[in-house]
């Protein structure tokens, strides 16, 4: 089957609205303001930012969809038969930067892929996942996520949750300070088994089940009490995000190394952060719980 493109970015277009209708009744003070781009290569898209809300600092949803001659180096690295390939690039993805430190920042993203090569079949994936960034996490949340993770997977398989749970593990984590950035939730990519109707299928399970996923932790969490100390936490674990997205992230690679348009690449990032030289969080305390119990791999089901 040939795959419809046209379907794909019918749902993406879709879904950015969804998601941004949903935010700004989770934070009900501001909305979004739209910046529409063209890129000189070929495509464009649509971004929209929420900044200085009630409940959310700074949050990004865009629209991209764009094409090019050459595959990109961060895209064929683990590919290397696709380099010279032409290639079509669309996808919708978040980053969600709360006031609130008792509130997880949280990251998603849905992507789809096409590579052209005259006289062959185009190759083509799915891509995707989100993850879970708590700075004073309660079990009963990363546990609710982990679930809401766990139920969509299951109609395509009892392995795929324990599968891209793991690979969202292993994908989000900082060698230099051998930590997780989170508590995971899941992550896929080059994803074409079971043909093209099925592999979306699942692409559009795990954009829904984000939203789902994430309103009811912020509904329980955003009127929580905090006072300095959870603010100047929460701006130095922020930290760990740039870290991870300017030195690890692929999709960051890839926007770049396209040409892409760096305001919409970089959204990502937090409004304020701060670093500090040799932090180590006091014993017993829940900053110290933080490291200890949530920022390793874990079964949070088991629990």
């Amino acid at each position: 089957m040939v795959p419809d493109s046209s379907a794909v970015k019918a749902f993406l277009l879709q879904l950015q609205n969804k998601i941004c209708q949903a935010l700004e009744q989770l934070d009900g003070s501001t909305t979004f303001v739209e910046d529409s781009w063209l890129r000189d290569q070929g495509g464009g898209g649509r971004s929209r930012v929420l900044t200085n809300g009630a409940v959310f600092e700074q949050a990004g949803v865009n629209f991209s969809h764009v094409t090019g001659e050459q595959m990109p180096a961060s895209a064929t690295a683990h590919r290397p038969e696709l380099a010279g390939r032409s290639f079509e690039a669309m996808g919708v993805s978040l980053v969600i930067h709360p006031l609130n430190p008792y509130v997880p920042t949280t990251h998603a993203n849905v992507r789809f892929f096409i590579a052209h090569k005259e006289g062959a079949d185009p190759v083509w994936w799915f891509g995707g996942g989100f993850d879970l960034t708590p700075y004073y996490p309660f079990l009963e949340d990363v546990q609710q996520w982990h679930r809401q993770a766990k139920a969509l997977c299951e109609p395509f398989g009892d392995d795929v949750y324990p599968r891209y749970k793991k690979w969202c593990d292993d994908y989000f984590y900082l060698p230099h300070r051998n930590e997780t950035r989170g508590v995971g939730g899941l992550f896929f990519d080059d994803l074409n088994q079971g043909g093209f109707e099925r592999c979306f299928d699942f692409m559009q399970a795990v954009a829904n089940g984000f939203i789902a996923g994430y309103s009811p932790i912020v509904e329980r969490r955003k009127h929580t009490e905090y006072g300095a100390r959870e603010r100047e936490f929460q701006l130095y674990r922020r930290g760990r995000y740039v870290e991870f997205n300017l030195v690890y992230d692929r999709g960051t690679l890839f926007g770049l190394q396209t040409g892409g348009r760096t305001e919409s690449i970089l959204m990502s990032m937090p409004p304020l952060v701060r670093w500090q030289y040799g932090y180590a969080p006091e014993a017993g305390t829940p900053e110290a719980e933080l490291y200890e119990d949530f920022l390793k791999p874990r079964d949070w089901l088991a629990d």
